[in-house]
């Protein structure tokens, strides 16, 4: 049984930073490229970054140079640390291995960031 569970969110003021972290059960890290997602209030979830097993990466426009996403396969866990918060940064984050989206539902309880002007 797949388990995600997201934390590390928070409130904080425009330019700060925040690390998420995922805990990943009922997969085998190492084998699923794995993403996190966003969804802001009113607006549809939008994919952030991504992470592949040999750890290439890719970022949306609007975080690149400021996110980075890694993964620690020892510890099933993903991580996502955020720099330079905006607060069109503010929403629910959420991870998920990319071959589940769109598969059942297999999303986590996502955790919530909050960045103030």
């Amino acid at each position: 049984q797949v388990q995600l569970v997201e934390s590390g969110g928070g409130l904080v003021q425009a330019g700060g930073s925040l690390r998420l972290s995922c805990a990943t059960s009922g997969i085998i890290l190492s084998a699923n490229t794995m993403a996190w997602y966003r969804q802001a209030p009113g607006k549809q979830r939008e994919l952030v970054a991504a992470i592949t097993g040999s750890a290439l990466t890719n970022y949306a426009d609007s975080v690149k140079g400021r996110f980075s996403i890694s993964r620690d396969n020892a510890k099933n866990t993903v991580y996502l640390q955020m720099n330079s918060l905006k607060p069109e940064d503010t929403a629910v984050y959420y991870c998920i291995p990319r071959r589940l989206v769109g598969v059942g539902n297999y999303w986590g309880q996502g955790t919530q960031v909050t960045v103030s002007s």
